[in-house]
């Protein structure tokens, strides 16, 4: 899929983003001929639309450095990342977003940095403030409950902004899963790592594309995908009701001898007949969500489908 080898590749996966496509070039050219001469840029249309793949096809035809990926449907942004990462050639690789949140200057820094021998550079967000309280705090919460539940580490506040070896990305790709979960990939395959602040800029135009219920989606995936906690959990909720079960049971034997009558439990009876039946398709439903993912991986589709490509040298350009 890749064209001539190039030294650096910066790939951006895009989402109607047709307003930013623009002021995103006009930025990240010129960092990028500071500090190379042989550089590509991936964009990976995914399934826009709005005029965001317009944009870019002019956006290509001032710069032929620019290549553009435009998948056949939205296929995610998890899977965008993944046709990018694919495509790219270069030895070091830039992930960023296309709303210009991501500081394109901050690459001179992060290329500084990989001088001394570290295989990703990633970005860490200084603060949140370009985002809302709940956002935040729910934010907040998952990385602690992912850091709990889960053996692999991911920084806090570090999102895809990143520049990584060609070693690293050939690990990524090597990976099969079909769910994936970018962020904590990126820390599984391990390697050297380290962080750079950055600031977090407001989106110059439009919104963000993931709703509240998205990301608890994504959330929910990130847990899934790197930990059996939630199978594990039942096996303490059984326990502890187990263990309640016997002290109740104790209870109304002792109530029995002390009184001599039975204790009347039609109403202890109905609520614990509905809260166990609860818990028992809660928890079913939890197994059903990790045998739903193993279905998935055995159907073996592929992450994404390429609808056209510009740019590749295999390839027939416009």
């Amino acid at each position: 899929m890749s064209t001539s080898s190039a030294h650096l590749s910066v790939v951006i996966p895009f989402y109607n983003e047709f307003e930013n496509a623009a002021p995103l070039f006009e930025r990240l050219l010129p960092v990028l001929n500071s500090v190379s001469e042989n550089w590509e840029v991936i964009c990976v249309d995914d399934g826009s639309d709005d005029d965001t793949l317009n944009a870019l096809i002019e956006a290509r035809k001032k710069e032929p450095r620019i290549r553009i990926l435009k998948l056949s449907r939205n296929f995610g942004k998890e899977a965008a990342v993944s046709a990018g990462l694919q495509a790219a050639s270069g030895q070091q690789i830039l992930l960023m977003d296309g709303d210009l949140q991501h500081p394109p200057e901050t690459l001179t820094e992060m290329l500084e940095i990989q001088t001394r021998g570290i295989d990703v550079v990633y970005g860490l967000r200084r603060s949140r403030k370009t985002e809302g309280r709940l956002r935040s705090a729910l934010s907040s919460a998952f990385y602690r409950m992912f850091s709990g539940t889960s053996d692999v580490r991911i920084p806090a506040d570090a999102g895809d902004f990143r520049l990584m070896s060609r070693r690293v990305v050939d690990a990524l790709n090597n990976l099969p899963e079909q769910k994936r979960f970018m962020k904590g990939l990126y820390a599984w395959v391990g390697f050297s790592q380290q962080a750079v602040l950055y600031d977090v800029e407001a989106r110059r135009s439009g919104k963000s594309k993931w709703s509240i219920s998205q990301l608890f989606g994504y959330a929910w995936n990130g847990v899934m995908s790197f930990s059996a906690a939630p199978l594990r959990m039942w096996s303490v909720i059984g326990i502890c009701i187990a263990a309640l079960a016997v002290a109740y049971a104790i209870w109304v034997i002792a109530t029995t001898l002390i009184y001599g009558r039975d204790v009347p439990g039609y109403a202890t009876l109905v609520v614990a007949i509905f809260f166990l039946g609860g818990l028992q398709l809660l928890s079913i439903g939890v197994l059903g969500e990790y045998i739903a993912r193993i279905f998935a991986e055995t159907k073996q589709r592929p992450l994404f489908i390429i609808e056209e490509k510009r740019g590749f040298e295999s390839d027939a350009d416009e």
